[in-house]
C-alpha cells in the first residue's frame, strides 16, 4: 500500500477492499449501490472525492469516475460542479402520489384531482353516449392512437390553447401519467439527462428513477426556470430533454411568463432539447387574457411534446389525455404507443368527445374556476402571508412552513390531525432545501366546509 494510504483517513464511505474484484469499476459501483440501498448511505450523503477513494483503494482515479458514472446513470449519485458528489434523494423511498390508504376520517388535502362534487355534466354525457347506439363499436380493439371524430374533438381542445396539429401529429392516451410514460421510453436512453425545475411533479420524479434517466434541477425565479442556468447546465454536460409545467408548475403554481418561454425557448432550440410541455391547467385560462399565454409549442414545435390532461380540468375519472407532437417524433411516439399496449378507453375518449362537442366541456371548466377562485380565497383567510399563485384559478398552493422536522415526521402528524397534505421533499429533484414547504390541495376535500375544517387544522398544527 502507497504511503499516501487513507486507511485511518475520516472518509463518508469506504468500500470493503476484501470485496473488490476485477473489474474493478463494476465491482465498486456495486458496493455503492448496495451500501445505498441498505441505508448504510443515507440521501443526501457526500461521498469522498474520487482522488482520494483512488488512493485508498490503490486504483486509478478513471476507475473511480467509471464507477460514479455507473451509479450516476442509475440515478443513485449525482454531481455538482464544486461541491462534489451526492447520493441522490428518495433513492430508496417512494414518493408517488395516489389516492390510496386514506382513513375515512381524514380530510383529503393532498391528491390532486378536481372538485369531485361537480361531475353532473359529465353523467349527462355517459347517458347520451350510450343512447346513441354505437356503444358496440367502443369496445373494440380498434384506433389505438383514437377514433378519428375523437382526434378531431382532441385537435379542436388544443387548438383553444395556441397548439396547431392534424389528426397525423396528434394522438388520445390514457392520463398524463401514461403519457409521460411513453414520451420517456419512445425518446429517451437509461442515463440520458433530461433538465426539470428544482421542484416538480412527484410521480414524474419517480418515473425517471424507474427508466433510469437523470433530473438535473435548475433553479428558477417568480417567472419561472431561468434560461441563463439552463444555458449553463446544457454547456457543462450533455442534456437531452426538458420537463416544463407551464400554465401552472406543480407543485410551486409558478406560471412561466411569455418573455420567460423565449428565452427558454431559444436554449431550446440551440441545444436540440426535447421539451415535454405538460400543460394540466391551461384550459383554465384558456381565453382569459389576464393570465393567458402562448405555448412553448408554438415557438418551437419541431422538438416539443405537448401533453394536455383533461382529469383535472373535466373529470378525474376519464383518464384522458391529449399529445400534439411533430413529425420527427411521430414514428417513435406510435412505436412506443402500440408496443406498450397502453390503449385508452374508447368509452371514456368517446365521453369526452361528447363534452368537447356539445360544449359543456367550457360550462365544466368554467364552473371549476369559480370552484377554485371560491376555494383560494377560503385559504387566504387562513394563510394571508402564503405567497398566491398567478392565476387564481389554481387547484393547489405552495405553503412556506418553518424548518424544524423532517418530513415523514410533519405528514405523518398532520395524518395524525385529521388531514393528508405532501411536504415538499417529495418534490424536491436533488439538492435538500434550506426552506420547507407543503403543497396544499384545495380540490379534493370534498366540500367547502371540509376544507375549511381542514385548513383550521393545519393552521392550528403550525401554529403549535
Amino acid at each position: 500500500m502507497p504511503i499516501n494510504s487513507f486507511d485511518n483517513f475520516p472518509m463518508s464511505w469506504k468500500p470493503d477492499k476484501s470485496l473488490m474484484k476485477q473489474p474493478y469499476f463494476t465491482s465498486l459501483a456495486d458496493q455503492l449501490e448496495s451500501d445505498i440501498k441498505n441505508g448504510s448511505l443515507a440521501p443526501g450523503t457526500k461521498l469522498p472525492p474520487q482522488r482520494e477513494l483512488a488512493d485508498y483503494l490503490d486504483l486509478n482515479f478513471t476507475t473511480i469516475t467509471r464507477a460514479y458514472n455507473l451509479c450516476k446513470k442509475k440515478g443513485l449519485i449525482y454531481g455538482t460542479t464544486g461541491r462534489g458528489t451526492f447520493v441522490s434523494p428518495h433513492v430508496n423511498e417512494s414518493i408517488t402520489i395516489t389516492g390510496a390508504d386514506l382513513s375515512p376520517r381524514c380530510i383529503e388535502m393532498g391528491m390532486v384531482s378536481g372538485f369531485e362534487q361537480y361531475n353532473e355534466l359529465v353523467v349527462q354525457a355517459t347517458k347520451s353516449v350510450v343512447e346513441k347506439g354505437y356503444l358496440n363499436n367502443l369496445y373494440e380493439y380498434s384506433h389505438p392512437t383514437g377514433h378519428p371524430h375523437q382526434l378531431a374533438a382532441a385537435i379542436r381542445w388544443l387548438e383553444q390553447m395556441g397548439v396547431h396539429v392534424d389528426s397525423n401529429h396528434a394522438a388520445i392516451f390514457s392520463g398524463a401519467q401514461n403519457t409521460l410514460t411513453v414520451a420517456l421510453i419512445s425518446l429517451f436512453e437509461p442515463g440520458d439527462k433530461i433538465a426539470t425545475d428544482e421542484y416538480t411533479y412527484s410521480n414524474f420524479i419517480e418515473l425517471a428513477k424507474l427508466l433510469n434517466i437523470q433530473l438535473v434541477p435548475i433553479s428558477g425565479d417568480q417567472n419561472g426556470m431561468r434560461a441563463d442556468l439552463l444555458e449553463l447546465q446544457c454547456k457543462q454536460m450533455k442534456i437531452n430533454g426538458i420537463y416544463l409545467m407551464p400554465s401552472c408548475a406543480n407543485p410551486t403554481t409558478i406560471q412561466i411568463s411569455l418573455s420567460r418561454k423565449q428565452e427558454l425557448a431559444e436554449v431550446i432550440r440551440r441545444h436540440k432539447l426535447i421539451l415535454i410541455e405538460d400543460e394540466i391547467f391551461a384550459s383554465m385560462i384558456s381565453g382569459l387574457k389576464k393570465y393567458e399565454t402562448i405555448p412553448l409549442f408554438s415557438l418551437v414545435p419541431e422538438q416539443t411534446l405537448y401533453i394536455s390532461s383533461m382529469s383535472k380540468t373535466l373529470c378525474s375519472g376519464m383518464r384522458i389525455a391529449y399529445l400534439a407532437f411533430a413529425e420527427n417524433f411521430r414514428k417513435k411516439i406510435l412505436h412506443g404507443l402500440f408496443n406498450t399496449s397502453i390503449k385508452t378507453s374508447s368509452l371514456d375518449a368517446e365521453i369526452i368527445t361528447e363534452l368537447i362537442l356539445n360544449g359543456n366541456a367550457y360550462a365544466i371548466v368554467e364552473k371549476k374556476r369559480e370552484l377554485a377562485a371560491k376555494a383560494g380565497a377560503i385559504f387566504k383567510r387562513y394563510f394571508p402571508e402564503c405567497p398566491p399563485p398567478t392565476t387564481p384559478y389554481c387547484f393547489y398552493r405552495w405553503l412556506p412552513i418553518p424548518n424544524t422536522k423532517p418530513s415523514f415526521h410533519v405528514e405523518k402528524e398532520l395524518e395524525q390531525a385529521g388531514i393528508r397534505v405532501y411536504h415538499s421533499d417529495r418534490f424536491i429533484v436533488r439538492n435538500q432545501a434550506d426552506k420547507q414547504f407543503l403543497r396544499v390541495s384545495l380540490s379534493d376535500a370534498g366540500s367547502m366546509s371540509k376544507l375549511e375544517k381542514g385548513l383550521s387544522i393545519l393552521k392550528e398544527y403550525l401554529e403549535t
